[in-house]
């Protein structure tokens, strides 16, 4: 009996320890629970303090979302426009030449039945442009609108207008239009004599029409790659100091301008160097006119309709390569030989002779005859330039006087 007694008064102890410690656990885990529930609940609740201070956070975020790239992008996009040309190009028969051949070129026959071997189409193309002044003036290239039958120019409000040639020069792929009106955008200059290899730059335009979609210029971004390259001429267009940069430039892109990070234009997009014939996308290789080239050249045609370049020198020269550059002691290849001069002429008179070799032209190196050509077209009638050449062994200075042709 005592021994029941025990066992079970045993039991009762074991039990009520056992549900002590289990009561404790849960009370600890309710605890532990109740702390996190309310840990969430405070972090989830915003005081008004703290809903003021997220909302300057996210301001503070938005706005650094803008900086000089878009700012300059916002300031420069209503200056820039679309250009939208018809023109009249002469095309010829593959086999005219065989039909100017004077057999058949006089042979009634032949006139009566084949008559006149060229044709003449309409031809729509389109570019770029920026205005450079309140009253409608607006520069692009002259391979864009130069040879205009009608130029329709689109500003970014979706106002259309048309736009008259004033001038326009070839030789620099220059050309100036203007549409009437006052009061529009226009872009601010900068100085291309200023830039630096490696800085931001943007480049706004029209590629591929797109700025027909939604009155908007395309942007692009790049940097600076180089400057002061002398590329080979196009269709009798040199191009000569010209800026190279990576900001993507394509088909629609030419004549739209090149500015910097603080919004000044220093250049025109021109042209793009796509690898091979057979190729028509950037590859991250374009190139632009300086702009201080660009306004003396767009200030003449507005004054004038056309670079006046009547001048003759007399000279024929030839690009140096490495067996004439070792035959005058020379270590590069830089340079033009004159090969050949007039008699009674500017060089003549300027007692150049042939074999001399240019060097430099007004301080600048001369790399071969496009580039000597290129800086000469430069100059204008009556100007003089300053040679430094090679003349029997020795460099020596002389001066040509672009005389008129008479």
């Amino acid at each position: 009996m005592k021994k029941n007694t025990l066992i079970i008064f045993g039991s009762v102890i074991i039990v009520t320890i056992i549900t002590s410690i289990s009561v404790t656990i849960l009370l600890s885990q309710t605890e532990k629970t109740d702390s996190l529930f309310s840990s969430e609940t405070a972090a989830n609740y915003i005081s008004p303090a703290n809903f003021q201070d997220r909302q300057q956070t996210n301001q503070t975020l938005f706005n650094s979302r803008e900086n000089a790239i878009t700012t300059t992008v916002k300031n420069i996009s209503p200056s820039v426009v679309g250009i939208n040309v018809t023109e009249v190009r002469e095309y010829r028969d593959p086999l005219s030449s065989f039909f100017e051949d004077p057999f058949f070129k006089n042979d009634p026959f032949f006139k009566r039945f084949f008559g006149d071997r060229s044709y003449k189409q309409e031809v729509q193309s389109l570019g770029s442009g920026f205005i450079v002044s309140s009253d409608g003036y607006i520069i692009t290239n002259d391979h864009v609108a130069g040879n205009a039958k009608k130029v329709v120019v689109t500003l970014t409000n979706g106002e259309k207008h048309d736009a008259e040639v004033i001038g326009t020069d070839p030789t620099s792929d220059i050309c100036v239009l203007k549409i009437s009106g006052k009061n529009f955008s226009f872009v601010k200059f900068g100085n291309s004599d200023d830039i630096i290899i490696g800085e931001w730059v943007i480049a706004l335009g029209n590629p591929f029409g797109l700025f027909n979609l939604n009155n908007k210029p395309t942007v692009t971004v790049g940097v600076v790659s180089s400057t002061g390259l002398a590329l080979q001429p196009i269709n009798n267009r040199y191009y000569r100091k010209m800026i190279q940069t990576d900001a993507p430039i394509n088909g629609g892109n030419s004549g739209g301008p090149l500015v910097n990070s603080i919004g000044e234009v220093i250049g025109m997009n021109t042209i793009i160097y796509t690898g091979n014939s057979y190729a028509s996308g950037n590859i991250g290789i374009g190139f632009a006119i300086p702009i201080n080239k660009v306004k003396n050249i767009a200030e003449e045609l507005k004054q004038n309709g056309k670079i006046e370049r009547d001048f003759w020198t007399g000279l024929s020269i030839q690009t140096l390569d490495n067996r004439i550059a070792k035959y005058y002691g020379l270590k590069s290849t830089k340079g033009v030989v004159i090969t050949q001069i007039e008699s009674n002429s500017p060089a003549a008179r300027a007692k150049l002779e042939i074999g001399d070799v240019i060097l430099e032209i007004d301080g600048e190196q001369a790399t071969d005859e496009n580039d000597v050509r290129s800086a000469f077209f430069e100059y204008r009638t009556g100007q003089s330039v300053k040679l430094k050449i090679l003349h029997d062994d020795k460099i020596v200075d002389r001066t040509i006087k672009l005389e008129r042709r008479s």
